[in-house]
This record gives C-alpha cells, structure tokens and sequence, in this order.
C-alpha cells in the first residue's frame, strides 16, 4: 500500500514526502522529477515546447507506473487530478491525503518559483493561484481519502497527522 500525497504546488507535498517515506521506512518518488528524467528536460521547457495536453500525457504513463509500485511515498504534481484515470490508477494501492492551504499561502510559499510555467494567461500570480484551486478543489476532494489543511502546521506536524491515520487505517 503506497502513500500518495494531491494539492495545489506550495502546500507541502514535497517537504512532506520526504519526510513521511524516513519516518516511516518507505520509499519516495516525487513524480514531477520522475517526469523530469523521462522528458530529459524541466517541464518549464517540456511544456513550452511540446505544451501542456503532452506533459499530462507523461504524467498519465508515469501515473500508471508508479501505481504498479507498493510501499512507497508518491509526492505527485498539482495537475494529476485534471485526468480522473491518473487518480482511479493510483488508488488501487493507495491512501490519498490532499495537501491544502489558502491562496494567501501557497502565493507566499511558491512566489517567484521557477519551476513551473504559468497555467493562466493574463493574470497575476495571486489570481491564478486563486482561480487554479478553486477549479481544482472539487477534483482534489473528489480524489482524497483524507483531507489536512497546511496552513498553521510545520511539515513535521503534518507527517506526525498522515502517519497517525496511515497506522490507524
């Protein structure tokens, strides 16, 4: 059974992954470097040259694949709820935990990041960060067996939450 951790970018899933897989003697695979590896370029330049619909074809394969895995931390991109079978693979061997916070949040946590290319046009980072989550929301919630919201927590008192469901489950 593998841990697979959903949410906008900025909520915490890398930090939080890392962590869990130590914590809990598993492994870790954070899906946006495995993307990395099998385009053999950021997804700033994948996507600017091949454009999203191809970059979330990649992320589907790579869904598929690592649902395939067991005992494993799964940190997946903030898009992978845009395809429902991305979600219906990783859930035969997973429990689900979505990573939210507030836009006021993720705005100050990820402003000036490089690594992805804007999904919007025409907006500012705050407004797309706003109307990104809130289109995504249901699809997040849809997917999730569990829901922690980031806010207020450190990543270890989210990893200390998501290991206490995961050993009571």
């Amino acid at each position: 059974m593998n841990i697979v951790l959903i949410g906008y970018r900025g909520t915490g899933k890398s930090v939080i992954g890392e962590l869990l897989a130590r914590r809990l003697g598993m492994g870790y695979i954070g899906m946006d470097a495995a993307i990395v590896n099998r385009a053999g370029m950021s997804i700033p330049e994948f996507v600017a040259e091949y454009g999203w619909p191809k970059f979330r074809d990649i992320e589907s394969e790579e869904a598929r694949e690592l649902a395939g895995l067991d005992n494993v931390v799964i940190d997946t991109g903030g898009g992978i709820i845009e395809r429902p079978e991305n979600i219906a693979a990783l859930q035969r061997n997973a429990r689900i935990f979505w990573l939210k916070a507030s836009t006021d949040t993720i705005v100050s946590r990820i402003q000036g990041g490089t690594e992805r290319p804007p999904l919007t046009d025409g907006k500012t980072f705050t407004e797309e960060v706003a109307e990104v989550v809130a289109r995504r929301t249901p699809r997040y919630k849809g997917a999730a067996h569990y829901e922690i919201d980031t806010d207020d927590l450190t990543p270890e008192q989210v990893a200390d939450r998501i290991i206490e469901i995961w050993q009571g489950r």
